[in-house]
């Protein structure tokens, strides 16, 4: 395969944010979200901002929290996340350790995300989160679940490139935790045991428990264990 060289000029115009788009959030890079804001709240992942142009004012969550980070970051582990919100006008960059940001826009409707997997959401959206307890013991943190619901933009993150699985009363799915992004709103997952193979390849593995979608509905998978297991003695 020929290199190819670019030159500067090639390199600022591949480079550069494109200003003909200006959806509330947009995709400007694979790993890069832009929130194009008109006067409007956001929330976001605590840390996610990169850079931002205009009249933009920053809030650790708090005293305007809804509860969605504040749960968050009572993790064991500190896998929580904490949120910050976002208010003004002019444009926002957010990006979360190079993994890639997909955009979802509900409409009336309601997913379930990893807790640490949420980037973004208009002030709006409703949220409720709670913590598969069962995995706790397993997993340094748990695995946070944040259901997102109402009409508006989200913002979620995955390491790689994700795969949806469809989930069908004749054939569940079972995923690894640390693996699972989102699900569908009907699903409800359970801790499925696998005694035998976790003790042939030792306490601690991922692959010694699984999460078990059963019913009608998908869930998304990224090719990567966002949180170590704790390693019992």
């Amino acid at each position: 395969m020929e290199k190819r060289e670019y030159t500067l000029t090639e390199f600022i115009n591949e480079s550069a944010e494109n200003p003909s788009e200006n959806d509330f959030f947009e995709l400007e890079k694979p790993a890069m979200l832009e929130i194009n804001m008109r006067n409007q709240k956001i929330l976001a992942k605590a840390g996610s901002m990169v850079a931002y142009i205009g009249n933009i004012d920053f809030k650790r969550e708090g005293m305007l929290s809804k509860g969605l980070g504040g749960l968050l970051k009572k993790a064991i582990s500190g896998e929580g996340t904490s949120l910050m919100f976002a208010s003004g006008s002019g444009k926002l960059y957010l990006a979360d350790e190079g993994k890639k940001v997909k955009i979802i826009k509900l409409q009336n409707e309601a997913i379930f995300v990893n807790g640490n997997d949420v980037l973004a959401l208009e002030e709006g959206i409703s949220n409720d989160i709670k913590m598969l307890k069962s995995v706790a013991g397993m997993m340094s943190g748990g695995l946070f679940q944040v259901r997102l619901s109402g009409s508006g933009y989200i913002a979620i993150t995955t390491h790689g490139e994700p795969i949806l699985l469809k989930v069908t009363p004749n054939q569940p799915v079972f995923t690894d935790p640390n693996a699972t992004v989102a699900w569908s709103e009907h699903l409800s997952p359970k801790i499925k045991t696998n005694i035998t193979f976790g003790s042939f390849i030792g306490r601690g593995s991922g692959e010694s428990f699984q999460l078990e979608f059963a019913g009608e509905g998908w869930v998304l998978v990224q090719p990567y264990e966002e949180v170590k297991y704790v390693q019992k003695s």
